[in-house]
């Protein structure tokens, strides 16, 4: 922290929220304050994320380009997909790092107090769409091991049990994020690694066949599957401050993006991969169906579908549980243990037995397209007001006044954000990319030109 920012924060007001983040953090106490008590150095943060991105979404996006591109084709779209994400996460979530602010704080500058309801809105409903798909995808897995193992065949029991098992570890915070991702980043490369040689083994020759012999395409279906890849953690994109709080002060913005990047590549590009072979050559979108078809041995199909389950596990608590916790945090003033609570409770209601259908893919991949054309104006404009418009600078005082300057709601943002929203729907293929300009070009255009903005800008 350099001298201006020592000095903003012995500034501040002891307020009862600024001040709640003063203490020593005990597992399960999150708050909204300024975070002083940083608990995730390099290696620890990178496993993190590492752990909290093997997403079977991943898997349905994959599955969601076969017949479009080939094998390598495939590979390049992914990597392309996760460098971007990587920029985009040490952009967004510079703020954060720098101040200790959460998400729903970092938005009220550039929505206001008011305004950050929509950004908040946007980021929740993905997350709890897709924590209760993954919750799904890994009772199921249960439910498969349990009728191997002991002939008891019910899916629905276990979907509720291995629901509120999440709820229970969401309860312990960022301790418990932490412990859980780090302790099991080992089991999930190594399960990851083994699931995509037993593809290969079983499926080689039908591979070989159709995925590197077709020619595929390296135009716009080439450019919206490095959006559909990157597209899984636009979400992440959004609320990356939520996180980025959490890692210890020391480290620069280039070797952030690398650790960004680097943690998300391996599951990423296997899961991908994964996916779009093996629905190549089965024709089916359900991982269970695949790795109970792909994989002889009993105890390591056994194995295989208990990492499906702990991975969803992983992901679900940190990319799915966090984001619309704060969201209910900031907008109903609930604890954060009542908050995860409820957003368990909500993946309920998302059906997700409706979206893992052999279909479901095309379905998956029309979703994350929809969402991404909102959420990539929120991005952009939340890097612009950051970078262009605050240089780098916040004022901590007036981010946490419900009476200050930034009351109510910034219209700015809003138009910016429909403009945004648009652009993305006129090129519904890259959404996510399509947004980025003509969103934060009308923010920045309305912050530095038009008079009802001008408070926002102190």
């Amino acid at each position: 922290m350099n001298k201006s920012d020592s000095l903003q924060a012995e500034a501040m007001p002891v307020t009862p929220e600024l001040s709640a983040g003063a203490a020593g953090k005990a597992p399960g106490e999150e708050s909204l304050a300024p975070q002083q008590t940083r608990i995730m150095g390099r290696a620890s943060y990178f496993l993190a994320w590492f752990g909290g991105c093997v997403s079977i979404g991943t898997f349905a996006m994959g599955s969601s380009v076969v017949g479009t591109l080939n094998l390598i084709q495939a590979t390049v779209a992914i990597a392309i997909g996760c460098f971007v994400i990587g920029i985009a996460l040490a952009l967004n979530g510079a703020a954060g790092y720098k101040y200790g602010i959460p998400f729903m704080v970092q938005a009220r500058g550039a929505f206001g107090f008011a305004g950050t309801r929509l950004p908040g809105l946007v980021r929740a409903v993905p997350a709890i769409v897709w924590y209760g798909f993954q919750s799904w995808i890994g009772a199921g897995a249960l439910n498969m091991v349990s009728t191997t193992l002991f002939g008891f065949d019910n899916l629905i029991f276990y979907f509720v049990t291995f629901q509120f098992l999440q709820i229970g570890l969401s309860v312990m915070g960022f301790q418990g994020i932490k412990w859980l991702e780090n302790v099991g980043s080992a089991f999930i490369l190594a399960s990851l690694a083994y699931m995509f040689y037993a593809t290969v083994q079983r499926y080689g020759d039908e591979l070989s066949a159709n995925l590197l012999t077709m020619e595929g395409s390296w135009g716009l279906p080439f450019w919206g599957a490095t959006m559909l890849f990157l597209g899984i953690y636009s979400t992440m994109m959004l609320n990356v401050s939520d996180y980025s709080r959490e890692h210890k002060q020391g480290t620069g913005a280039g070797l952030l993006t690398t650790i960004y990047a680097m943690s998300i590549l391996p599951c990423t590009l296997f899961m991908g991969l994964i996916g779009f072979m093996v629905s190549e050559a089965t024709g089916t979108a359900d991982p269970i169906q695949v790795f109970t078809n792909a994989v002889d041995n009993t105890p390591l199909l056994m194995a295989t579908l208990l990492f499906i389950a702990f991975a969803q596990v992983t992901t679900n608590v940190l990319n799915n549980v966090v984001p619309p916790t704060y969201v209910l945090m900031d907008v109903f003033k609930m604890k954060f243990r009542t908050a995860t609570i409820l957003v368990g409770l909500l993946a309920f209601a998302t059906f997700p037995w409706k979206l893992v259908q052999p279909d479901s893919a095309a379905g998956l991949q029309l979703f994350v397209q929809t969402y991404s054309a909102f959420l990539g104006p929120i991005f952009a404009i939340l890097v612009v007001d950051y970078f262009l418009i605050r240089r780098r600078t916040l004022d901590l005082d007036k981010l946490y006044d419900e009476n200050g300057p930034y009351r109510g709601v910034n219209v700015a943002a809003l138009i910016a954000t429909v403009v945004g929203i648009v652009a993305a729907l006129s090129f519904s293929s890259v959404s996510w990319y399509a947004s980025l300009i003509p969103a934060g070009a009308t923010y920045y255009l309305l912050m530095t030109h038009w008079a009802p903005c001008q408070r926002f800008r102190q």
